[in-house]
Order: structure tokens, then sequence, then C-alpha cells
């Protein structure tokens, strides 16, 4: 049997998808810069509690930042005590970059739902908070945990996974109010 040659850019498996609408390029984009925004507020407000909550252990404030960056300096980046540019900034860095990430995975389920009520709000990004926290501290290899485990006991890092879900709250009402009072930037994506 004889098959007719497929020209080379040709090939009957290639996929082309479609061009997404504009609905649907605006809906990803709002939910990317809700991620943004709802991530900052995660990072900065569990940022604040990790260091109050190792000064209450008797620790640096920025310990817990640090011990962050152990996924590339090792578990002796926990015992940092002060701030520098190759602990807290790199620490820092991938905390704020985690809580993005986390971020958009809650306002991609809150974007695919009604806007919620504030305690149904805490409710899911206590549930968001929940699965970052089996995932960072049960699935996850080691030397990609959070590291807070170096420096703080497991009820601070409780209280710190707590603190993620007022934080996701905290961002997702925000966003709430993004959307439903949409200004430049954030148009209708119904």
């Amino acid at each position: 049997m004889y098959r007719k040659p497929q020209p080379r850019n040709q090939s009957c498996f290639r996929f082309v998808p479609g061009k997404p609408s504009e609905a649907e390029m605006n809906r990803s984009m709002q939910t990317g810069l809700s991620a943004a925004i709802s991530g900052t507020v995660v990072s900065i407000v569990t940022t604040a509690v990790l260091g109050l909550l190792a000064r209450n252990e008797g620790k640096g404030a920025l310990q817990p930042t640090n011990s962050t960056s152990h996924w590339l300096y090792g578990r002796k980046a926990g015992s940092v005590r002060h701030a520098d540019v190759a602990h807290t900034l790199v620490g820092y860095g991938t905390h704020h970059a985690s809580s993005i990430f986390w971020a958009l995975l809650f306002e991609t389920w809150l974007a695919s739902r009604p806007p919620r009520p504030p305690l149904v709000m805490l409710r899911d990004a206590l549930g968001a908070a929940a699965i970052a926290a089996a995932v960072d501290y049960g699935i996850v290899p080691r030397r990609l945990t959070p590291g807070w485990e170096t420096v703080l006991s497991k009820r601070s890092i409780a209280a710190t996974f707590m603190a993620m879900a007022a934080g996701l709250a905290a961002g997702g009402m925000i966003n709430n109010e993004f959307r439903r009072k949409p200004g430049p930037g954030w148009k209708d994506a119904r």
C-alpha cells in the first residue's frame, strides 16, 4: 500500500490550538493578576508571622526566611540570623514565588465559582492552606520544603499555615472588590 509522504511542516499529528477569545485572555490575565495580589498579601503576612514566631521561640526574626534558601545552601541556611543577600534575598524570593503559586491555584478555584462571603472565603482559604501544608511537608522532597522546620516548632509552622489562609482570604476579598467594580485593566470577562 502506497502512502503519500507528508510535507515536512504538515504532519498529521501536529496540534494547532485555536486562538483564545478576548474574554478567555482577559479571564486568564485577571486570574494571574489576582494571584500576584493574593500571593503578595500571603507572602507579606506569613513573613511577618514567621518573624514574630521565631522571636517568640528565641530565634532571630529572619531565620525562617533565611531557612527557605536551604534548597540552595543546605540545612545550615536556617542558622543564619542576620540579613544577607545569599540567604535572605533568596529565601524571601523563593517564599514569595511559592506564595504566588499557591495563590494562583486558589484564585483559579475562586474564578470558577460565584463570589463568596468572607466566612466562606476563609473556609476555602483554610482548605487551600491545608493542601499547601500537606504538599510542602508530606509530598515534596525535603530539599523543596519551606525549611521552617529547621528553625521553628511544629506549632509555629501550623500557625504560619493559618496565617497563609488569612492572607489568601484577604487577597481573595481584595480581588473580589476588583471583580465587582472593574476599573481600567479589569474588563468584564463574562
